[in-house]
């Protein structure tokens, strides 16, 4: 993609406003603690301690707007106590330049290394730069410095006060995701039964996984119908794939057809219900004909083998999922499925659930996971070097320029600046155009109106709430009322009146120019690692699928730990191919190895060997049935072959397949005795042999 093509796309991107469901509700929390403590601070104080407080209480309000699964408590007060350490340390060297400029440089790249934690660690990070960059101009000795601090620390408090006294829909973070997951599984339904081989996106399952780790904390408080439905969620995926799946048994057309498709839309019913139960916290209330379907006796007359087997499961996890998404549900013991049969309690019903770390305790994580960053061609070592230099930059520059207030130019660097190219690029553009909005219509009313300290206060008290209503609709929409906050800010605090918007805009022009020239200059594309991601996730399919066909020679049941582990890591590979697809769309940058079609044919391909893996483990054989000793030659060769496909796909070699093809051709003469081993291992095949075809037509192309 050429350059001008790609500044195209992500000025469109960044300038996109999206149709998000607005929480009025929690916006109008955040602003009540906002305008607490610029009162409080405002009539005790002044308007310049004010303004130090009411960043604190922003910036505390905007970390429990973060996609995180820690109690949002926590997130404001660690965003108070670090946004008040970085003021107070800003105050202490900003009267020397070179002081101030290394400090400036050091914790810019500090925040930069902190996207490896996350994105909410990093976006806390950075918003204490760029809020330090304004803040440190306010105070006028250390005593006052402190004090300043402190204040910023309160706003954090009361912030976090808020959210345990006035709580809205608590764990509603949590239940969505678990909502969405149930609902994927719903649409996966409704598709099978017109495409008996229809992917599925494994994003809300393990965006489901991750919400269910909770501290010792939420363990204790978490509603009932939080604990099992997403682990009844996994097991349901591959049993709705195994009934619908042709190579199973079950003819693409007929009256066993017919009764799978009736089986699948009633299931799609029933999960969409335990979603609704589960998001909104109500007794769940399922449709008579799903429920109908269901329990008809005549499933056992129609479906024989295989197919039966995976009807009655799925009767019987559905039966599971529907009394766990009961609100103020036990979840312990036996129960009653509506087929009549009764099922074992699964494991995270017996009290156990994923561990969570307390912030103190992430510190080793996090340490380690920065340390396996410090590389040459890591993109957040990368992006750490170019935000602290563009920051530094910036700052000297705005203090050079004549314009005044100079920090406008390194905040709006250090807030646009993301590890990817598309982000930095379409941030920037809507900083931009969101500032010269935001600062014409503020500075309109700053100069016409004249408002005093407390119609200031209140007036960013306003553009604080309409911030926190339309952040998540983009950041185009959300740049516009930061911009007018924070010149009324100031504006109360006797700063920056005399500004004009000419001069506010050119120093986020020059900020937004100066982060978008260091990622052309000093990048860290995506493009030419998609080959190393494709072979992580060939990698990890084959480990899973080796580990599952291991299973039949070694029967552990269906529960088996490797198994499960093994499915996790193809998760976590797969989305991180998809991930860096997506970056990788809009750079400006020639493929190296993988055009556009060879993406797709080689996603597919990857994408249909995991779904056969997985029809194979819906038919694991029960702990203590009879091995299928063949199945050992099985493993083993797809272990061979996918390690030796994905060092291939790394050095750009045409992978091949021999050990797995040998195993196959032994077969056509003695197939092991199962209905679905051998008729998977052909299909494993042809999905990595057409993984080779992408590859090799790719190369051809270059």
């Amino acid at each position: 993609m050429s350059w001008l093509r790609a500044l195209k796309e992500t000025a469109r991107s960044g300038l996109t406003v999206e149709r998000r469901r607005l929480e009025p509700v929690i916006a109008a929390r955040g602003a009540l603690g906002l305008a607490l403590v610029v009162g409080f601070s405002l009539a005790l104080f002044g308007p310049a301690v004010a303004a130090s407080s009411a960043f604190g209480a922003f910036q505390a309000a905007i970390a429990t707007f973060q996609r995180s699964w820690r109690p949002r408590p926590t997130l404001a007060l660690a965003s108070g106590a670090s946004l008040a350490v970085s003021t107070f340390l800003g105050y202490l060297t900003g009267a020397h330049t070179v002081l101030f400029l290394a400090l400036l440089l050091l914790w810019t790249f500090l925040s930069g290394l902190a996207w490896a934690a996350g994105p909410t660690a990093g976006i806390i990070a950075s918003s204490n730069v760029a809020i330090m960059l304004v803040t440190v101009t306010l105070p006028t000795s250390v005593a006052t410095a402190a004090g300043h601090a402190a204040v910023i620390f309160a706003g954090g408090v009361v912030q976090a006060a808020l959210v345990v006294l006035l709580p809205v829909r608590r764990w509603g973070a949590q239940r969505d995701a678990l909502a969405d997951a149930l609902a994927a599984e719903a649409d996966y339904a409704r598709r099978l039964r017109h495409d008996p081989v229809a992917p599925f996106d494994p994003v809300p399952l393990m965006t489901a996984r991750n919400a269910a780790a909770v501290t010792p904390r939420q363990a204790r408080t978490r509603p009932a119908e939080l604990h099992g439905a997403r682990g009844l969620a996994e097991r349901i995926r591959p049993v709705l794939a195994s009934l619908a799946d042709p190579a199973v048994g079950v003819p693409e057309e007929g009256p066993e057809r017919a009764r799978v498709r009736e089986l699948l839309g009633a299931a799609g019913e029933v999960l969409d219900a335990a979603a609704h139960a589960i998001r909104h916290g109500e007794p769940v209330t399922l449709p008579p004909p799903a429920l109908a379907a269901l329990r008809t006796p005549d499933t056992g007359a129609i479906l024989r083998g295989p197919s039966r087997r995976a009807a009655l499961r799925l009767a019987a996890l559905l039966g599971d999922v529907v009394e766990t998404a009961e609100p103020r549900t036990e979840t312990s013991g036996m129960r009653t499925e509506p087929t009549g049969a009764r099922t074992e309690p699964t494991g995270a019903e017996h009290g156990r659930h994923r561990p969570r770390p307390t912030l103190i305790g992430l510190a080793p994580v996090v340490l380690e996971k920065v340390r396996a960053e410090l590389r040459p061609d890591s993109p957040v070592l990368r992006h750490a070097v170019r935000v602290s230099a563009v920051t530094a930059a910036g700052y000297l520059l705005g203090g050079w320029l004549p314009f005044g207030h100079g920090y406008w130019a390194p905040m709006a660097s250090v807030m646009v600046m993301r590890p990817d190219f598309s982000q930095t690029y379409a941030r920037a553009v809507a900083r931009f155009g969101g500032t010269l909005v935001g600062v014409a219509l503020a500075t309109a009313v700053v100069q016409s109106a004249h408002p005093g300290a407390y119609l200031s206060a209140a007036l960013a008290v306003v553009c604080a709430f309409g911030m926190y209503l339309l952040m998540r609709t983009g950041y185009a929409a959300a740049q516009v009322f930061v911009s007018a906050y924070v010149v009324f800010l100031l504006g109360m605090a006797g700063a920056g009146l005399g500004q004009t918007v000419r001069d506010r805009v050119l120093l986020t022009l020059l900020g937004g120019l100066l982060a978008m020239l260091s990622y052309a200059v000093y990048p860290a594309w995506e493009t030419p690692r998609l080959r190393g991601r494709l072979a992580d996730w060939l990698a990890s399919v084959g480990a899973y699928a080796a580990v599952v066909s291991a299973r039949y020679a070694d029967p552990a049941g269906p529960a088996s730990p490797d198994v499960r582990e093994a499915l996790l890591k193809t998760r976590t590979a797969r989305v991180a191919w998809q991930e860096a697809v997506a970056r990788a769309t809009h750079e400006p940058v020639r493929h190296r190895g993988l055009s556009h079609a060879a993406v797709e044919q080689a996603e597919n391909a990857l994408a249909e060997f995991g779904r056969v893996a997985m029809l194979l483990e819906a038919h694991l054989p029960e702990h203590g049935a009879p091995p299928v000793p063949a199945a050992a030659a099985l493993a083993e060769s797809l272990h061979r072959s996918t390690e030796r496909g994905a060092k291939e796909v790394r050095e750009r070699r045409e992978p091949h397949w021999e050990d797995l093809r040998e195993t196959v051709t032994a077969w056509s003469a003695a197939p092991p005795d199962h209905f679905l081993l051998d008729k998977g291992a052909v299909l494993l095949l042809g999905c990595l042999e057409e993984l080779t075809t992408a590859l090799t037509e790719s190369r051809r192309r270059r």
